[in-house]
């Protein structure tokens, strides 16, 4: 394998850690990166890369729409691939064989998956969710996942063999969207962190005052976690929800590997 390409949408940069681990296991020296969260690009991409690894957050047991339509952008000519779902510590149900089924579309050949865990988006000091995930041990998960689908590309895989992985077709109902954050003016700096980190492009500033659509916002809480003031915070309903998860999703679970 001369080049290896990650190819991930990140909004809170977990999915990012993980391929990353991955790629070192698998011995990528200089990982080409192509991070979607923000791409802001109608056009078309395609894939030279000997291999791939690709990544997306899932929420409530989906990919988000917002990385399907950035996914569906790329195109790649066969290329073996790794498909990663990162979910919150509750259950990632469809979402993984959605993003394999995904690559698939895209031209690229999945020969391996897995699902990890990253520190859930509604996860804050209050209520807890896989709080600080991945953590080292979640790290060295990654780094062996990669060792192991290196061995395996090395021994070779037949043309016409896909990983399999568990999954349901149709695909669940999504969710009803929840509300989106908010911001208290009182405290807010008006630095804008929101604006640029937002990768829905849901939040915007008019004179002094930050907007939210609610029909674009997905809920990733990035512009929560990386307010500096701590003026964006969750919709109280939203809050509700995380003492829920908090409680519900309490027990760890662990990285589940699918190779041929």
């Amino acid at each position: 394998m001369r080049s290896v390409r990650l190819i991930y949408f990140s909004p809170t940069g977990t999915t990012r850690k993980v391929l990353e681990a991955i790629a070192r296991g698998f011995a990528a020296d200089d990982p080409e990166r192509l991070d979607l969260t923000r791409q802001g690009t109608a056009d078309s991409m395609e894939i030279k890369s000997d291999f791939a690894i690709i990544g997306a957050p899932v929420y409530s047991g989906r990919v988000p729409l917002q990385a399907i339509e950035a996914l569906q952008l790329v195109r790649a000519r066969n290329t073996p691939a790794v498909a990663v779902a990162v979910y919150g510590n509750r259950a990632f149900e469809d979402a993984l064989l959605e993003l394999t089924d995904l690559a698939r579309q895209s031209g690229f050949r999945p020969v391996a998956a897995a699902a990890f865990i990253g520190e859930h988006s509604f996860s804050s000091p209050a209520a807890p969710i896989a709080e600080g995930r991945p953590d080292d041990e979640d790290i060295e998960k990654a780094v062996m996942f990669g060792k192991m689908i290196r061995e395996k590309i090395d021994k070779g895989i037949a043309e016409n063999v896909l990983v399999q992985v568990p999954g349901n077709v149709p695909y669940k109902k999504r969710n009803p969207a929840p509300p989106p954050s908010v911001t208290d003016e009182v405290s807010c700096i008006k630095c804008a962190n929101c604006v640029t980190i937002c990768p829905a492009k849901a939040v915007t500033m008019q004179g002094e005052t930050v907007l939210t659509d609610k029909a674009r916002c997905m809920a990733c809480c990035a512009c929560v976690k990386n307010c500096p003031s701590g003026a964006r915070r969750m919709d109280p309903q939203l809050a509700e929800r995380a003492a829920t998860l908090s409680c519900a999703c309490c027990d760890r679970k662990e990285a589940q590997f699918f190779l041929l």
